[in-house]
């Protein structure tokens, strides 16, 4: 069991506690709270995550308001580690892209791994554009587009930032699905050329027939030694125990170990742009 879901078990246990407490049965408290009967259990057991909303009206129905901070304050250090995008994309992806931001200006190092499409901080805005899109549509959230492209590109300023180190190793299938069209995809295979040879930025590609040690598997982001963030389809995980971002970089180093450089990453590009058939 993750410790989200320990979490979570812990956090059911409680609720379990105060409704116990004013003696009242799983019906009963349902019926108050306008809820079905399958919710307080699912909740009781830590089979589904609580809103913050949820916790205080629970704390009302059993009689004990005052235990509403001690409950969201449970969810808090939750979520802290697993952001689940239901709630992060409540409004939309400009601020999930400001929180991110704020770590890039915390941070001197940032190194990533990607193997399925290029890292955010080095996306054009036309393919971010396309990204965001595709992502509104899966997770079914508000499509603020333009909002969330500016966000991203401000992170982009930091390339440019003396002192501050972006290293960054992508896998060669990255560079090729078609998330947008073809001339988008051109023009960000132009992007990533261009970045080559910068004095922030440490661009390695993973090669298609590169031999490996570990399985390409998903991507991830490390900031500075003190945060890890890695996603998932269903939530953002961020890492910031000593033992878990130590895992991250081993992997980011084994990955980097097949990765090339310089004109070897050029003309990996390269071929990949030709193979759209762009001039």
């Amino acid at each position: 069991m993750s410790d989200f879901q320990q979490a979570r078990v812990a956090l059911g246990i409680r609720l379990r506690e105060l409704r116990t407490s004013k003696s009242l049965t799983g019906t009963q408290l349902a019926d108050r709270l306008g809820w079905p009967q399958s919710k307080v259990s699912k909740l009781e057991n830590g089979k589904q995550t609580a809103t913050a909303e949820d916790l205080r009206e629970w704390a009302k129905a059993t009689e004990q308001p005052e235990a509403g901070e001690e409950l969201t304050s449970r969810l808090a250090g939750l979520e802290s580690h697993t952001r689940s995008w239901r709630r992060q994309l409540a409004s939309g992806h400009k601020a999930v892209q400001d929180t991110l931001n704020a770590e890039f200006d915390r941070t001197r190092t940032f190194r990533a791994w990607s193997g399925s499409m290029v890292v955010g901080s080095l996306q054009t805005a036309d393919y971010a554009r396309h990204i965001f899109i595709r992502y509104a549509d899966l997770h079914r959230s508000p499509r603020d587009t333009e909002a969330a492209v500016r966000a991203r590109m401000k992170r982009q300023a930091s390339l440019y930032e003396t002192g501050k180190k972006h290293r960054i190793i992508m896998w060669e299938a990255a560079l090729h699905p078609l998330v947008c069209p073809p001339p988008v995809l051109a023009a960000q295979l132009d992007r990533l050329t261009g970045v080559i040879g910068m004095d922030t930025v440490e661009l390695g590609i993973v090669p298609l027939n590169a031999s490996l040690k570990i399985p390409p598997a998903n991507g991830f982001w490390i900031f500075d030694n003190r945060l890890v963030i890695t996603e998932d389809w269903h939530a953002e995980l961020w890492i910031d125990d000593p033992v878990g971002i130590a895992t991250y970089i081993r992997v980011w180093d084994t990955l980097r170990e097949s990765a090339v450089y310089d004109a070897d990453a050029h003309r990996i590009i390269t071929r990949a742009r030709r193979a759209l058939g762009a001039p």
